[in-house]
C-alpha cells in the first residue's frame, strides 16, 4: 500500500481517504474520525472501512467539490477592463473587445479560468461563451466537469448558424453540451424556441440571463406587454431554462422557475440592483445554485468568496437572517450537482468522488460545530490543498507548481490582446 498523495497518481480505482480531521458530509452534517473509501470514481463507504491505496488528508477537512453554475471562462482575459460601467454600457464595451477574439484566444482565457477554478475547489462549471469545442478539449485535459454550448445571440450571429454548430456538439467523459441563450434583449423568441427544441434533442437544458436589470425588464415589458419570466412561461419555454441573475422578478413569476442561479458579486459590481429572491424561491421548491459570473465582472472565480457574499447580500437586502451558511453551501454543492444531473455534492455512499481537501489552519477554531461557518464566512479558495474529480487526483502541491508555470505561459501568449 502506498500513499497516493505522495505519488500524485491519477485514476487509482480503489483507495481510502484517511486522517481527515473533519468530513463535511453535507451542508447539515459533519463527522470526525471517519475514512472515505472510493471505488471506480464513486464513494463506496464513509466510516471505518479501508481498502486499496491511501490518500492522506494530513489533518485536512474533506468536503464536496463546488459547482460554479454560471461563468464565462474566456473573460479571464478581460479582468480589470472597464470595471466602472453599469451593465448595459459594460456589455457594449465587452462586445466590442470580444469582436477581436479568435477561438484560439478564447481557449487561452478558458484554460486560465479552469486552472483558477480547480485551484480554488471548483470541480464542475457551467459556461456561456462562443468556444464550446475548446472547453470540451480543455475539460478532458484537466479532468474537470464542464457544461458549455454555443450561444444564441442574434446581435452577433444568425440563429441558424448557431443551431447548426450546437447540433454537432458532442459529449465526452467530462464534458456535456448545454444550450446557451444570452438574453431576451439579444435573442428573439424564435431563437429561444430553436434553443428549446435543440435542448430537447440533446437531453440538456437552456442556460440564460433573465431579469438581470430594471432596464431589461422595462424594455421587454414595453415590447411584449409581459415581464420576461411570464413571457417565457406563456410561450411554453421556461421549464427547460436555468434562469441566471433574476434580480428583477415579480412574485407572480416565482412559481414558474425550477432552476435559478444567484451571482451576487457580479450583480453588485455592475450595479444591477434588484434582489435575488433566495428565500421565496427556496421555499417554493426551486433548485437554487451559485455562480461567480465571468472574471471581467466579479473579478474572482472563487466560489468560497461567492458563498459568503451571497449570505451577506441577502441579509443586507432583506433585513432578515433567514439565509444561512448551510443554504449557500447547499447551492454550491448538492443543488449544483442536481442542476448538472450528476449524483454528487455530498460525501455519501453512491455519490461521485468529486471532493476537495482544505487546509485546517484556515478553518480555526476547528470543531464540528463551527466548521460550516468557517467554510462559508472565513476561508477562501487559497485554502484548497487537493482536488479530486471522479476519483482522480487533479490538484495538489505538485500540480499547483505546474499550474503556476502554465499560467505564466498562457498570459505571455496573449500579451497583445
Amino acid at each position: 500500500m502506498h500513499l497516493l498523495h505522495k505519488r500524485g497518481d491519477i485514476g487509482v480505482k480503489d483507495f481510502t481517504v484517511i486522517n481527515c480531521s473533519l468530513v463535511v458530509v453535507s451542508p447539515w452534517e459533519v463527522k470526525s474520525r471517519v475514512k472515505v473509501h472510493v471505488k471506480d470514481g464513486v464513494i463506496d463507504d464513509v466510516g471505518d472501512y479501508q481498502s486499496g491505496d491511501v490518500l492522506d488528508c494530513e489533518g485536512g477537512v474533506l468536503m464536496s467539490g463546488l459547482v460554479n453554475s454560471h461563468t464565462h471562462t474566456p473573460m479571464s482575459l478581460l479582468r480589470g477592463y472597464k470595471d466602472d460601467l453599469d451593465l448595459h454600457d459594460w456589455l457594449r464595451a465587452m462586445w466590442e473587445k470580444e469582436d477581436d477574439m479568435s477561438k484560439e484566444v478564447m481557449n487561452v482565457g478558458s484554460e486560465i479560468s479552469m486552472i483558477e477554478m480547480i485551484s480554488s475547489g471548483t470541480t464542475s462549471f457551467v459556461d456561456m461563451y462562443f468556444n464550446p469545442e475548446g472547453v470540451r478539449d480543455l475539460s478532458e485535459k484537466y479532468k474537470v466537469r464542464a457544461f458549455a454550448g454555443e450561444t444564441f445571440m442574434d446581435t452577433r450571429e444568425s440563429p441558424e448558424a448557431v443551431a447548426r454548430r450546437q447540433r454537432s456538439l458532442s459529449s465526452s467523459r467530462y464534458f456535456r453540451p448545454i444550450v446557451n441563450v444570452h438574453s431576451l434583449y439579444t435573442a428573439s423568441l424564435e431563437s429561444v424556441r430553436k434553443a428549446y427544441e435543440i435542448s430537447e434533442e440533446q437531453g440538456t437544458w437552456i442556460h440564460m440571463h433573465i431579469s438581470e436589470t430594471r432596464e431589461e425588464v422595462f424594455q421587454i415589458k414595453k415590447r411584449t406587454g409581459k415581464f420576461p419570466i411570464q413571457l417565457l412561461h406563456d410561450e411554453g419555454l421556461i421549464d427547460r431554462i436555468q434562469a441566471v441573475h433574476v434580480g428583477w422578478v415579480t412574485n407572480q413569476e416565482l412559481k414558474y422557475l425550477s432552476n435559478a442561479t444567484h451571482c451576487p458579486t457580479s450583480n453588485m459590481k455592475l450595479a444591477t440592483a434588484g434582489a435575488f429572491p433566495f428565500k421565496e424561491m427556496y421555499n417554493a421548491g426551486a433548485n437554487i445554485t451559485l455562480g461567480t459570473d465571468g472574471a471581467a465582472s466579479n473579478n474572482s472565480l472563487d466560489m468560497f468568496r461567492e458563498m459568503k457574499t451571497a449570505v451577506l447580500v441577502q441579509r443586507h437586502s432583506y433585513w432578515d437572517l433567514w439565509v444561512k451558511a448551510s443554504h449557500v453551501l447547499q447551492a454550491s454543492t448538492l443543488d449544483g450537482y442536481k442542476l448538472i444531473g450528476v449524483n454528487g455534492g455530498e460525501i455519501r455512499k453512491g455519490m461521485v468522488a468529486d471532493m476537495i481537501i482544505l487546509d485546517p489552519r484556515r478553518l480555526r477554531p476547528l470543531s464540528e460545530d463551527r466548521v460550516l461557518s468557517n467554510v462559508v464566512y472565513n476561508t477562501t479558495g487559497d485554502s484548497v490543498r487537493k482536488v479530486l474529480v471522479d476519483g482522480n487526483l487533479i490538484y495538489d502541491e505538485e500540480v499547483k507548481e505546474r499550474f503556476m508555470g502554465r499560467l505564466d505561459e498562457l498570459y505571455s501568449s496573449i500579451k497583445s490582446f
